[in-house]
């Protein structure tokens, strides 16, 4: 049976209190350090050592989850290339064509962006979608606030909780407690599948009686109210340019609808399967070609800067958006004895604290049919550790 120490409550501690922080909606950064070195400090026995903890925990975490800022950096240094072309817009530009009633432009809506967000992350796909195509439903008689719900649900809650294809989200998880990734990432894409589209029809008929007939004056009175009247071009471009954007608007979709067909093709096929990150590497493998590609036939005397610049405001973003996920990563990666140990900096040999599986499985014995010598042996195990 698990002793409990006193570093296993404090680790406990600050889970609550992580939970707690984030239900009054501030930030968990400072509960996530702190916590982070009273565990270090409880646990080494050493205040020196609870300090060394707070970066070792930070420096671990972030070579635990480099791999998913590089994805990040990638798709969204396509994203940059494929704006100088216009062929961002140019993707999602059609679909402004059957978006006729305020009804159809919610479905289609949060179709767009559940698809867009599972390949450049909610954050940089949904103001895409938004220029684009909010405009388009507003003026077909979706209301301001439906095209807020629709573009939220598809976005940061179904495509940001499963997060199939990148697989960040499922790979935060399977690390911290030690299990793979693929079987993570199928589990959350079918909840997310689930409770997203509950959401997305419980939404639509409470919000479709406010939904109008298509006018030009709903765009007008919303323009309005949102102080934007002034109408924005895009760039005049040449025939040539025009071509070429059309040229990567249909190649960027199809080059990554073939990996989705080859992912489900590897999934059930036996000696081809993406294991691991191998699935975000394919993805992010092929965003670098076209990014490379865009950049070259948009200015190739350039495109050697270009590209390194690309990949700049990428690596920018991608700290911005995942930098203070760190050291929050660093608190929960003591949980797991695997991770533990590269923290603590422990010897070769020596048993590294699983904080997380210990308190589960102390759990797990007070409710086993034992219960009774379990609540003494708890009991016991607390203030023993306290005295």
């Amino acid at each position: 049976m698990v002793e409990l120490t006193l570093a296993h409550w404090v680790y406990l501690a600050g889970t609550v209190l992580i939970i707690l922080t984030m239900l009054v909606r501030q930030n968990v950064l400072v509960p996530s350090l702190l916590m982070t070195f009273l565990v270090g400090w409880l646990y080494m026995g050493s205040f020196a050592e609870g300090l060394q903890t707070i970066f070792n925990a930070s420096l671990v975490a972030a070579a635990e989850l480099f791999n998913i800022f590089l994805i990040i950096t990638v798709m969204t240094a396509l994203l940059h290339a494929l704006k100088s072309l216009q062929a961002d817009e140019r993707m999602v530009r059609p679909f402004g064509y059957v978006m006729k009633t305020g009804h159809s432009s919610f479905w289609v809506l949060a179709f767009i962006t559940y698809g867009i967000s599972l390949f450049f992350w909610p954050t940089p796909a949904i103001p895409l979608v938004g220029a684009i195509l909010i405009p388009v439903a507003i003026k077909a008689g979706l209301p301001p606030m439906a095209t807020g719900v629709a573009i939220a649900i598809a976005g940061q809650g179904m495509a940001l909780s499963s997060d199939y294809m990148i697989k960040i989200a499922p790979m935060l998880s399977a690390t911290a407690v030690g299990v793979e990734v693929s079987s993570v990432a199928d589990k959350a894409l079918v909840l997310s599948l689930i409770t997203g589209i509950t959401a997305l029809v419980l939404a639509y008929f409470r919000l479709r009686k406010t939904i109008q007939k298509p006018s030009i004056q709903h765009l007008q009175r919303w323009n309005k109210v949102n102080g934007t009247e002034k109408v924005y071009a895009s760039r005049i471009q040449t025939k040539k340019e025009a071509k070429v954007g059309l040229f990567f608007a249909i190649a960027v979709p199809l080059a990554f609808l073939a990996i989705v067909v080859y992912m489900v093709y590897a999934t059930f096929t036996e000696g081809a399967s993406l294991e691991g990150g191998a699935g975000a590497a394919l993805i992010g493998g092929v965003a670098v070609l076209l990014m490379i590609s865009a950049s070259a036939v948009y200015n190739w005397r350039q495109s050697l800067n270009q590209v390194s610049d690309h990949l700049i405001e990428g690596f920018t973003f991608a700290f911005r958006a995942m930098g203070p996920v760190i050291p929050i990563a660093g608190f929960f990666f003591l949980g797991s004895g695997e991770i533990s140990a590269k923290i603590f900096a422990l010897e070769q040999g020596v048993q590294a604290p699983s904080f997380l599986f210990e308190l589960v499985e102390a759990w797990a014995a007070l409710h086993s049919g034992k219960s009774v010598f379990c609540w003494i042996w708890f009991v016991d195990s607390w203030y023993g550790n306290r005295s």
